[in-house]
Order: structure tokens, then sequence, then C-alpha cells
């Protein structure tokens, strides 16, 4: 499986640390995406970052993941609860996707309660700030890891990792 990792910020995030830093804080996408980098390599994934405030543009990154990356960690802003069309692009991926929200999105507005990529992400990460990504990134890191190990596994005639069985006395 690959190691490469698509990490998608949809609209507005590119003012982070400018847009309601009461709700967001004041780091900017240009750092989130540094710490990032940096915990990516020291996980040893290839990671691909994008930001579009273009619902098409993000359906297009997700397209292309389809053929090249082990998974996608997406933030995908208000498109969560409102895009049907990202959902459908992100349920032909055969990896897993991690769902980033920086601020706790049922602590919010009632209409921010629902999220469409949840039903096709491996997981939620909210409410975390921008650490969420970081968490993301490390529970992505660990699925690739496991996907892989399973795959060696079937390669190998089912001898890969495998549960010590317990006898039982008497």
């Amino acid at each position: 499986m690959s190691r490469l990792v698509y990490l998608l910020n949809g609209p507005n995030l590119n003012l982070l640390g400018k847009r309601q830093p009461a709700v967001y804080g004041y780091e900017t996408l240009a750092e989130v995406e540094s710490d990032c980098r940096r915990l990516a390599s020291e996980l040893r994934l290839d990671l691909e970052i994008h930001q579009s405030n273009s619902e098409a543009q993000l359906i297009d990154w997700i397209h292309a993941a389809r053929e090249r990356a082990g998974g996608i960690v997406i933030n995908p802003g208000a498109y969560a609860h409102t895009s049907i069309a990202i959902l459908d692009a992100l349920a032909t991926c055969e990896f897993p996707i991690i769902e980033v929200h920086i601020s706790n999105i049922h602590k919010r507005e009632t209409f921010r309660h629902h999220s469409y990529v949840s039903l096709v992400a491996a997981g939620v990460i909210a409410g975390f700030g921008t650490q969420g990504y970081q968490l993301a990134l490390q529970r992505i890191g660990r699925l690739i890891d496991e996907a892989t190990s399973s795959a060696k596994g079937k390669r190998n005639g089912g001898k890969g990792k495998s549960k010590p069985t317990r006898k039982s006395a008497g």
C-alpha cells in the first residue's frame, strides 16, 4: 500500500489564523502544513497537501488520490455539512479516510452537527484545534501499516502476524 497521504483542506482554511481566531486559533495554514510535513517525515509518510475553496477542485484531488495514495486526511470545512458530491467521491476510495475539524462541530450551530464525510471516514477528529491534523496523520499512518502488514500476510499464505493460541490446561 502506498505511504502517500493526501491532506485536503476545504473552504476558508486559507484564512486560518485570521478568520475567527477565537474558534480556529491563531496558527496559519502554512504553520499547520509545516508541522504536518515534519510529522509525516517521522512517520515515513509522503504527504501531498492541498487547499481549495472550490468543491470541484477538492473532488479532482480525491479522484487523483484514488490512483496514488494510501489514505486521505480531509478537513472539508463547511462542505462536511453540505456536499454529497464530496461524499460520493470519497466513497470511491479503497483506503482509510480521516476527517478533521479544528473546532468541536458538535458544540456549534445545529447545522454543523451532521457531516456527510463522516459516513465514509474511518475516524473523525474534532475540537482538538490544529493538533487534530497531527492526530489524524498518526492514525492514518497506523492504518496504512496495518493494511500493509495484512497484505503481506495474505501474500505469504497467511503466515504474517498472528495471535498466539492459548492451550487449555487439562
